[in-house]
């Protein structure tokens, strides 16, 4: 059996005198004064059976702005305030009813402004003279509520920082998701929320439709203003298809000169009836260019799911056939795409 490990005394120390106890609490009395002040500590000490102060240090006379003679043998009604020395009584009263050191804190207006102390109390019995003191360490919190303040502070710089961050990031994300000129979402953006939006239709058994916009051809004079004057034009169509969809619809630049929508948890007829109303705003739209004023006017396709199509290409397809339709017509008007029936089956069922 393995026996426990044996500690040799250090014959050194074993030679060592035991501490008096009297030099003990001498050295304790010598240091504590030290300890406080160099902590700004508040010390005072009173009498239980006079109610007076028997010793302050200097902080503590500092604090009553008072030299330390003037409160030696006075009670607390003569250095404080009433109603302060009326708190502290209370507070004294639940220190000796604790009967062990007991901490508390201590709020009160003091020389124009608002203090608190945390405040440790004990008592201190001297059985031989029968004399009981109470000694009171007072503790400003100040320091300690200004850097909780700060710590607030910078928690809260630090999320906004971190708010401002992430906004930022979305922002430049977004952006490389734009056209910039149009501000529209670019054709992988509407592609990738097209085919999601199949998905989610599918398993939800609900309806959605798909809109091509297509500018109609210029007049010369329009064309003549070259590229600065398209550009103006692109970014009007772009203000139109913006505030004319809602914020879970995504508009978006298909290619040069013509627009994709895809209006989510919308039918056929919805679908129409608003895509006349924006057809409608465009022909009502005056762009304006190097001060020329000129207007334009769109053609629409509008396809929905599952209508007419019931997947993502041919979703596609059939709103191409639709917008082609409406410049086949001459353009500044809304085609619908066709509606898809089920062949019957032999029986004619």
């Amino acid at each position: 059996m393995q026996s426990e490990p044996t500690t040799t005394p250090n014959p050194e120390t074993a030679r060592l005198p035991a501490w008096p106890d009297a030099e003990l609490q001498a050295l304790q009395a010598a240091l504590l004064p030290a300890v406080l002040q160099g902590r700004g500590d508040l010390l005072a000490v009173k009498d239980l059976h006079s109610q007076r102060y028997v010793h302050i240090n200097e902080a503590m006379a500092d604090f009553l702005q008072r030299p330390a003679a003037e409160v030696l043998g006075r009670t607390d009604t003569e250095v404080f305030e009433p109603v302060l020395a009326a708190s502290m009584r209370a507070a004294e009263q639940t220190a000796l009813a604790h009967g062990a050191p007991l901490t508390t804190e201590q709020r009160f207006e003091w020389a124009g402004g608002r203090r608190e102390f945390s405040v440790l109390r004990l008592v201190s019995e001297d059985r031989a003279l029968g004399r009981r003191h109470l000694c009171s360490v007072w503790t400003d919190l100040a320091p300690e509520r200004q850097r909780e303040a700060q710590l607030r502070l910078a928690l809260v710089q630090i999320e906004q920082q971190q708010r401002a961050n992430e906004a930022l990031r979305l922002e430049l994300s977004d952006q490389a998701l734009r056209d910039p000129i149009t501000g529209l979402y670019r054709r992988a953006h509407f592609e990738d929320q097209l085919r999601r939006e199949v998905d989610l239709s599918t398993r939800e058994h609900r309806e959605f439709a798909v809109v091509f916009i297509e500018i109609d051809p210029l007049p010369a004079k329009v064309r003549a203003l070259g590229e600065a004057g398209e550009r103006s034009l692109l970014e009007a169509v772009g203000r139109l298809l913006r505030s004319g969809t809602r914020a879970m619809d995504a508009s978006c630049r298909h290619s040069e000169r013509r627009f994709a929508v895809l209006l989510s948890g919308v039918g056929l007829a919805t679908a129409h009836a608003r895509m006349e109303g924006l057809r409608r705003k465009s022909v009502a739209q005056i762009v304006v260019h190097g001060g020329q004023e000129y207007g334009f006017s769109v053609a629409v396709g509008v396809a929905s799911f599952p209508h007419t199509a019931q997947t993502h290409e041919a979703l596609i397809e059939a709103c191409s056939a639709a917008l082609a339709e409406a410049q086949r017509r001459g353009g500044n008007q809304v085609t619908l795409a066709a509606i898809r029936f089920e062949a019957a089956g032999p029986s004619g069922v």
